[in-house]
């Protein structure tokens, strides 16, 4: 263990691959992902290791010359937790945990366990265990020991020791009675969801992190939870908020990631109706992050899932306050790539065939957020008109609003 301010932290080595569909910088990429989820849980990275592979090892998932390099390091630094970057197999995972003999932890497992840390609500709670049940009933044979509750910490919260120390027919029971509390508060939620009346409703989406609950609290001056970690907003929050004289209703919704685990976007799928039911979607994008077109994507790829991806969509680009281009060298000829795009630079590609679509915002200083509002203000009162045409001229147009 590390002690770093009067905190014990795990000590975690990273594994990741590369391959023909993922190469060095999309591999460092992800490993930078992995280690900030691990810093989420409680971990400390002490070391990455990475390995060229035309494909994944299916008894090892890595190469036995890397494996033996991972178990001396293991063994050295009496490391606690090794995370792979990639799914396991069950067989993958149990006999890495021979050679290793310390904790095996996957991509998916690490989620699940932060969504078991962040889960506030029972209903979120619930959705959690579901997700780990569903991950853990194939991998239930030789898992007990090394899934025991004695050791603790990253990957090992989440269903108690009752489900860990029985048998698949139990845990199926358990996923068949979770499945059904689900289906309940779906139906109390669906009600509470028909009580808010005929308000247009607004949801944000977006990628983890990329300050859907700042923007929250500026524009509804509420204080939903904000932090500088990966999932810092599980249950979804929903506020009243007026612009001008026009009420609307603003969610604030589970943030997506890259490789999401398909059990926690099957059991977050009733969470997410308020993004399926939503009139409008403000899609917050960290412009910031090097990697915020391939972002865009995957939370386009989940809304597509959850059949919300054609609904009328404001792209906000957020964190311009943190946009820094690379500077580009004098007497370079070279072309200059994204890297080296200006905001401006970026305005004149593909974004700029959003129009309007587009915003350019810095939630955390409050830049550009007049023009945010006024956006808002147009597209939510040409649905509210569209709903109650009679009501058309209590609201003024978006140029005559404070």
């Amino acid at each position: 263990m590390i002690e770093k301010k009067d905190i014990a932290l795990e000590t975690v080595v990273l594994i990741g691959i590369i391959t023909k569909d993922q190469d060095e910088s999309r591999s460092k990429e992800y490993l930078d992902e992995l280690e900030f989820l691990t810093y989420t849980a409680g971990g400390e990275v002490v070391e990455r290791f990475t390995q060229k592979m035309d494909m994944p090892n299916p008894k090892t998932f890595i190469g036995s010359g890397k494996m033996e390099e991972v178990q001396q390091f293991v063994k050295a630094n009496d490391v606690g937790t090794v995370i792979f970057d990639d799914e396991l197999s069950p067989a993958q995972e149990r006999n890495i945990s021979k050679i290793l003999k310390c904790k095996i932890l996957d991509r998916t497992n690490l989620i699940l366990d932060i969504f078991a840390q962040r889960a506030q609500t029972s209903y979120a709670r619930t959705q959690v265990e579901l997700a780990q049940c569903e991950y853990l009933l194939p991998r239930l044979k030789g898992m007990w020991t090394h899934l025991e509750r004695q050791k603790g910490g990253i990957g090992m919260r989440g269903p108690g020791e009752t489900e860990i120390e029985t048998d698949r027919r139990i845990v199926r029971d358990k996923i068949a009675l979770l499945k059904k509390k689900i289906k309940t508060i779906d139906k109390q939620m669906a009600v509470q969801r028909g009580n808010r009346g005929k308000l247009v409703r607004v949801a944000l989406v977006g990628y983890t992190n990329v300050g859907k609950s700042t923007l929250m609290n500026v524009i509804s001056k509420s204080e939903v939870f904000a932090e500088n970690k990966l999932f810092a907003t599980l249950d979804t929050t929903v506020r009243k908020v007026v612009i001008g004289n026009l009420p609307f209703l603003v969610s604030d919704t589970v943030g997506f990631i890259r490789k999401l685990p398909t059990q926690l976007v099957e059991s977050f799928k009733s969470t997410l109706d308020e993004v399926r039911e939503a009139d409008l979607l403000l899609h917050v994008v960290d412009i910031s992050h090097s990697n915020f077109e391939e972002h865009i994507d995957s939370v386009n790829q989940i809304l597509d899932e959850i059949d919300a991806k054609d609904k009328p969509t404001i792209m906000v680009f957020n964190k311009i306050d943190a946009y820094q281009p690379e500077p580009l060298e004098e007497n370079n000829e070279d072309e200059p790539t994204k890297a080296h795009y200006t905001i401006e630079d970026w305005k004149r590609t593909w974004m700029s065939k959003l129009g309007d679509k587009a915003l350019f915002i810095s939630a955390l200083n409050k830049e550009n957020l007049e023009d945010f509002r006024k956006r808002v203000y147009k597209e939510v009162r040409k649905i509210h008109i569209t709903r109650f045409p009679y009501n058309n001229f209590l609201y003024p147009d978006v140029e005559d609003i404070t």
